[in-house]
């Protein structure tokens, strides 16, 4: 047995997003058969609880093509200089640590690539996170992976219409004992802010995200004066 947790997109909740924690068969093995097997389990005892929940698994282990194409190793971000690369890419290329970073030639590698990279785990202790010339400190812990994702997410209108159809999201790749940011989670956050009709406010500046999504009005982005000279959609190449 194994046990995972549930993001359920909750209008009510503080922050959006209510967590289930759910125990289920694990099944051993590193093929996407065995990966899909344990997905069923774990919706299926979820739904045991949760009967009217549509539920979707966000990772590129889904059956389904919506949840493959929402995977950050597949979510597209584009810039205005037509540039395009993952949300997970650019997550992985923002860290700055006390002996390196960001590595910014990252940008131009896989999703699987830029992950892997082994600077990422022998440049020390991370310190923030750098998207182009904004600085983002560590706390709140997943402001900024659910910032990008979400504006990602979006920028990809098909994507975000289809998904809004779904109440709650898990992903069998993440362990909360060994990580901090999940797809999941930033899914249901999205949908949450989309059906409080809160969404295009929040993604309208930095703060207005973290005061909606997070309930704080704390500054958590380094260079503030920097923040305050550029809408934080400026990156991105809108329709």
């Amino acid at each position: 047995m194994a046990e995972r947790p549930v993001f359920i997109s909750s209008v009510k909740e503080n922050g959006y997003v209510s967590v289930q924690n759910i125990e289920f068969e694990w099944f051993p093995g590193f093929s996407e058969k065995q990966k899909q097997r344990s997905i069923q389990s774990l919706h299926n005892n979820f739904k045991k609880t949760s009967p009217s929940a549509n539920v979707l698994e966000i990772s590129s282990k889904s059956e389904e093509e919506l949840g493959i194409a929402l995977s950050a190793f597949n979510l597209k971000i584009k810039t205005k200089n037509n540039k395009e690369f993952s949300v997970e890419t650019a997550f992985q290329a923002s860290k700055v640590f006390e002996s390196g970073g960001p590595f910014v030639d990252l940008y131009e590698k896989t999703s699987k690539e830029a992950k892997k990279d082994p600077r990422l785990k022998s440049s020390g202790k991370l310190l923030y996170f750098q998207f182009f010339e904004r600085k983002w400190a560590l706390e709140p812990k997943t402001f900024f992976y659910d910032w990008l994702y979400t504006n990602a997410l979006q920028l990809n209108k098909d994507l975000g219409t289809e998904v809004v159809k779904y109440d709650a999201f898990t992903d069998i790749e993440f362990n909360p004992d060994k990580s901090i940011n999940c797809q999941a989670k930033s899914v249901a956050l999205y949908v949450s802010l989309y059906r409080t009709g809160l969404l295009e406010e929040a993604l309208s500046s930095v703060e207005k995200f973290k005061e909606i999504a997070y309930k704080q009005n704390r500054d958590a982005v380094i260079d503030k004066k920097e923040m305050e000279k550029h809408e934080q959609l400026s990156f991105f190449e809108m329709d």
